[in-house]
């Protein structure tokens, strides 16, 4: 019994030092590495436990806090486990219940709008109390198999003893902890990328009528980061020639080696500020620019959930603004009848069906089709994204 004593209090000291600052995956393995004294088992217990406590975002605030972290053990699992067992047995046998029945077990209220932040901000094509909800479970790992990898990936998942479902015949979700460096050749036969980012590709599909017939289609990936959205117009669309940038050369550096991995060998690359408006691309005429522009990220806090407790709401305009500055500068980018994507990973509306607003407001571009991609149901992260026409 001990043993789980000292879990609970070493995630509530943990808990009390961090302050936001840096994503707290970072801050508890420094922590760890100060604290030589428990061994593997040890630290994923005592992470499991302080990941579960930000996952109720600032439900129960009132509450002590070894008592807040047992009732977010509690309602975050779905199996009798052992701290429980020993600490809370009450609360163990009854861990399948419904989400509904355990609040009422616990006979405290609970509001989903102490769970997320800014929940007055939310899109309205969203069904904000699942949403919120969702944050209880860690999302999955999903699979992006890249074309003809099929077989080879399935064999190899297979031998090696991994579960895994099926979603789409490109589609997999794993169970979120499971190692793959060892079993796949990661980039080349599958690349790992959330539900929602594949979903993309949906647009990518809807763009192709409106390509050249008879030359390659100009795409610039214009805030590439690691390149995902880049990997999937190459295995989506055919004869395309690729431009990449983004603010920091090491980014594009990373971008390289991943790229590499992938067999994507042409491509044009540059270091831009796009907020600046004297930034010069390659081209002067793009087929489609992807805009997967910086944001909240509030789509993806399953995966981050001491956002939960730590977003600043100011953050929501500053980002807002910023994507309005980069969708601006680089439209006349664009031919005439060119195409704009516009990918969020956030759930506001300011970044998402506002910024839509804003675009349409330029007079340069006809909206074709907006999204919210929702994965809040499927263990996958909800993103939006928006394809607009140059007239």
């Amino acid at each position: 019994m001990s043993r789980f004593y000292s879990y609970v209090n070493s995630a509530k000291e943990i808990i009390s030092a961090y302050k936001g600052n840096e994503p707290f995956a970072s801050f508890i393995r420094k922590q760890f590495n100060a604290n030589k004294k428990f061994g593997g088992k040890d630290r994923k217990q005592i992470s499991h436990l302080c990941y579960c406590f930000f996952r109720l975002g600032n439900m129960f605030k009132n509450v002590a806090t070894e008592e807040r972290l047992l009732m977010a053990l509690f309602l975050c699992s779905s199996e009798a486990n052992a701290i429980l067992a020993t600490l809370k047995p009450e609360w163990n046998e009854q861990t399948s219940l419904p989400l509904e029945q355990k609040l009422e077990l616990l006979n405290t209220e609970a509001d989903t709008k102490d769970l997320f932040p800014c929940f007055n901000e939310l899109s309205a094509d969203l069904d904000a109390d699942a949403f919120a909800w969702s944050h209880l479970q860690q999302p999955d790992l999903f699979l992006r198999i890249r074309p003809g990898q099929q077989e080879r990936v399935m064999s190899k998942l297979e031998t090696a003893g991994i579960s895994f479902q099926t979603i789409s015949e490109t589609c997999l979700a794993l169970p979120n902890t499971t190692k793959l460096d060892e079993v796949l050749l990661l980039n080349k036969e599958a690349v790992v990328q959330d539900l929602s980012s594949q979903r993309v590709g949906e647009f990518f599909n809807i763009a192709k009528a409106s390509f050249p017939k008879s030359a390659q289609a100009r795409i610039w990936d214009c805030c590439a980061a690691s390149g995902g959205k880049s990997i999937i117009a190459y295995d989506l669309l055919p004869n395309i020639e690729l431009t990449v940038s983004d603010i920091r050369n090491s980014i594009l550096v990373n971008l390289q080696s991943r790229f590499e991995e992938a067999g994507i060998k042409k491509y044009n690359s540059f270091v831009a500020d796009l907020s600046d408006p004297s930034f010069v691309s390659h081209h002067s005429a793009y087929d489609l620019i992807i805009t997967d522009v910086p944001c909240t990220g509030s789509g993806t806090w399953g995966r981050t959930p001491e956002q939960l407790c730590f977003f600043d709401e100011k953050k929501i305009n500053e980002y807002a603004a910023l994507q309005k500055k980069i969708a601006a500068n680089v439209i006349p980018y664009i031919r005439k009848e060119g195409l704009l994507l516009y990918i969020t990973c956030s759930v506001f509306k300011k970044e998402n069906e506002e910024a839509v607003d804003f675009i349409c407001e330029t007079k340069q571009m006809k909206l074709i089709e907006a999204k919210l991609l929702k994965g809040y149901d499927q263990k996958a992260d909800t993103m939006f994204a928006a394809l607009f026409k140059k007239v």
